[in-house]
Order: C-alpha cells, then structure tokens, then sequence
C-alpha cells in the first residue's frame, strides 16, 4: 500500500487503546524535559525482532516509538532486519543450506520471504516473516506509532539513503507532520546521516556513537541527536552534548541505546538523556514512574 488519506479502523482503534495506557516517558530529575521510551526493533523481548508482531506488541504495551534497522536484498528491496546475516533471526540455514553466511545482500526478496523469522524466538510466532520496509510502514502507520529508523550497514548498500528516502516519500512519510512528529533517521555512519541531511535536511537525524565533546560542533552539521551505548556516558558527556546546537538551531538530543533494567533506566534519566531505547520498554517506564522520574 502507499499514501493513505485516512488512517484504517484498525489504526484508530490501537490508538485510542494505546492513548488509554500509561504514557511512554517519564520525567527526568530535574523536571525540564521529558525521557521518551523507544521500543528496539519492536518490544523485541516480548516478539520476534524486526517483525510486524514486534511493532504490534510495541502498541500492546502502550508504546508510541519504535525503532527498525533497514538493509537491502540482492534484488534491490528494502527489509527490515538487523544482522547482516539471516541465520540468527530466521531458518536460512535449513532453507538454503548451501548459502552461507546468509547475507541479506545475497539473497532476493522472494527468497527472503520464504524464511521463518519467528520460529527462533517462540512457537507461537512460527511464520513471521521478515519484512519490507513498505508493510512495516504501514504497520506503523495503523498503530499511530512514531519511527527511529537505522540504515544498517550502510556501506554494503550504495544509495540506500537515497532509495530509503523514496520509500518514505511514497509511504507518505515525507509529509510535514510525519517530518515533524513520528520520524527520526539514524546510523553508525556519519557519512550516511550527511547523506541524509543532504538530500532531506528537514528530516530529524542521530548519528550512533560517542564522540568526544570537542568533535560534537562538527556532528552538529548534519545531525540532531548524539546516540550513545548506555554504558558510554555521564551526566558531564549529556550536558555537554545538550550545549551544542544541531543543524535546526535546537539543542542536541541523546537517546541512549540499550537499556533493560530498571536501575540503569533511572541512571540514565538522571543523567539528562531525552530518550532511552529498550527490548523491555514496560520495564523502562515503569522504573522511571516509580522512581518518581
């Protein structure tokens, strides 16, 4: 499917359940900004990574933003996984025995489809499949969710930015509200999130890593949030990331990746992160509220 005038039934139900649910962030400490809880790939400890099941669960729970990792197949479609093997998260090995190391870039979407990727995680998933970005967006759409989407690897893929950005177009994902409110882009290549920014530079952007404070005007060109592994960061490192102004003349952010449990959840918040990625959201939120975040 491609731009949709209305949001389906099915859309406006889940939203109104989600609406009906505990909020997704918690305030920090200091009681000036809000922690946003991003569910990774999904609630991806509650569904299969990457799945449409993962997302749904996502809006089971309550939970606004989820984050994908986009890759690219030998035929040139875009898929939503995060190896850039098959093996892990789908039966590829027993499919195509002969194949391996079951790069996604080696195989076609048709081929891809045949694969299980649910079966690994839980019997009663048998049969998810690995999705395209286009039914994950529209997955997304219809539960009024908000995406942080990952090119994975970029480097193997040329000109995926380009092809990703187009997929969005058509999704109806480029429009100023999804720019606004429900899309952000993020890579562990700076050169991808420059690509990004050049070609959409209305588009929010996070660059994954942990630059040193003195590089952060030069990531500040092209990107608006510094997103860091938990363990890399202090309360210093947030702050002084939050002094540095990104591209759109708005401070820069940090949504700090992956967090599980409750005591590093509030950790995190107290040391001023905009935003916490998480396989347990719930956990995540319910830390925070109960801590009084």
């Amino acid at each position: 499917m491609r731009i949709r005038p209305v949001a389906t039934v099915a859309g406006v139900l889940v939203g109104l359940a989600a609406s009906l649910l505990p909020t997704t962030g918690a305030r920090a400490t200091d009681g000036h900004h809000r922690v946003l809880t991003i569910a990774h790939r999904g609630a991806s400890a509650y569904a299969p990574e990457n799945t449409l099941a993962a997302v749904d669960a996502a809006a089971g729970l309550g939970f606004t933003w989820v984050e994908n990792d986009v890759q690219r197949t030998k035929d040139g479609e875009l898929v939503i996984v995060h190896d850039t093997s098959l093996a892990r998260t789908t039966d590829a090995e027993q499919v195509f025995p002969d194949r391996a190391p079951w790069n996604v870039a080696d195989f076609t979407l048709k081929e891809i489809e045949q694969l299980d990727a649910g079966s690994w995680f839980g019997p009663k998933f048998a049969g998810e499949r690995v999705p395209t970005l286009e039914d994950y967006m529209d997955t997304v759409e219809d539960n009024d969710q908000k995406l942080l989407l990952e090119i994975k690897a970029p480097e193997l893929y040329p000109g995926i930015e380009r092809q990703i950005l187009k997929e969005l177009r058509e999704d109806g994902w480029l429009d100023r509200h999804h720019v606004k409110h429900r899309l952000i882009v993020q890579s562990f290549s700076a050169e991808s999130v420059k690509k990004v920014h050049g070609l959409r530079s209305d588009v929010k952007t996070g660059f994954l890593g942990t630059p040193s404070v003195a590089e952060l005007p030069a990531y500040a060109a092209f990107a608006d949030q510094i997103n860091p592994q938990y363990k890399s960061i202090s309360t210093g490192y947030v702050a002084s990331v939050h002094q540095v102004k990104g591209p759109h003349g708005r401070p820069l952010e940090v949504f700090t990746w992956t967090v599980d449990d409750a005591a590093n959840a509030v950790k995190a918040a107290r040391q001023g992160v905009n935003g916490i990625i998480s396989n347990k959201p719930d956990v995540v939120r319910d830390a925070l509220e109960n801590s009084g975040h």
